[in-house]
């Protein structure tokens, strides 16, 4: 079994465009998509087109739920934005993904962990905000429930894969769209890949088990850097531009 896992396009469709060009180019077909699919100040209505096209298993991640669970006029920034763009089907496209799916019986999907959309899988956060891999105990805590050979997650941007001491391989693929942000919670941190590219991973299991491919693609990263700053966001262009926040 051979297929790609994306996540985080967070609205980037020219980094998505190109990581599709890069999956097919590998010779790769099958698509999962581990979520947060539109939230940003970029072209969340191109995103949608491209990615409702796709025959692709995709879980809903906590910036999907935002677009839908909560009035415009509450909604973050970034939520706000996207949502602006998208259409009642696009929404609907949304509220009908599943929080965790099961891809082809045997490889467990989910935006961050198996109980909670907006929790760091493999990360932890320290009070004076350093973001560093979190214990092997406290990882297979989190993975009651998610009995499966693999285990896919995204949600922190980083591409990792942790292997569980029963064996399992838990893999986040790194961000499509948004290689740095800030968030507050559980304190103020910054995640930040120190590069401009789009990130993905390729799995594939062989007779040892499964092997994950991290593969990082360059696109037409400063457009969409321009386009963050023209939208008032000179975070985003920051990030998008080198990888790290101003």
């Amino acid at each position: 079994m051979r297929f790609a896992a994306i996540a985080d396009v967070h609205g980037n469709h020219l980094a998505l465009e190109a990581v599709l060009a890069d999956i097919a180019a590998q010779g790769v077909t099958d698509i999962v998509n581990l979520g947060d699919c539109f939230s940003g100040p970029l072209t969340a209505g191109r995103t949608a087109e491209v990615l409702r096209a796709r025959d692709m298993l995709t879980v809903r991640g906590n910036h999907d739920r935002y677009l839908i669970d909560r009035p415009r006029e509450t909604m973050h920034a970034s939520d706000a934005a996207a949502f602006d763009q998208l259409t009642a089907d696009d929404l609907h496209w949304l509220r009908g993904l599943p929080t965790s799916a099961v891809y082809r019986d045997e490889v467990y999907l989910c935006h961050a962990t198996p109980a909670d959309d907006n929790t760091y899988w493999l990360e932890s956060v320290s009070a004076d905000g350093h973001v560093f891999l979190k214990p092997l105990a406290e990882i297979e805590a989190l993975a009651v429930g998610a009995d499966f050979s693999l285990v896919l997650c995204g949600h922190s941007h980083i591409p990792r894969m942790v292997r569980l001491s029963d064996s399992r391989l838990i893999v986040n693929p790194g961000s499509v769209g948004c290689p740095a942000y800030d968030d507050d919670l559980p304190y103020y941190h910054k995640v930040e890949t120190g590069h401009p590219m789009a990130s993905y991973c390729i799995l594939e299991k062989g007779e040892g088990g499964w092997l994950p491919e991290f593969r990082t693609v360059a696109y037409d990263h400063m457009a969409m850097s321009r386009l963050a700053k023209e939208n008032a966001r000179p975070e985003w262009a920051g990030a998008l531009a080198t990888g790290w926040l101003p």
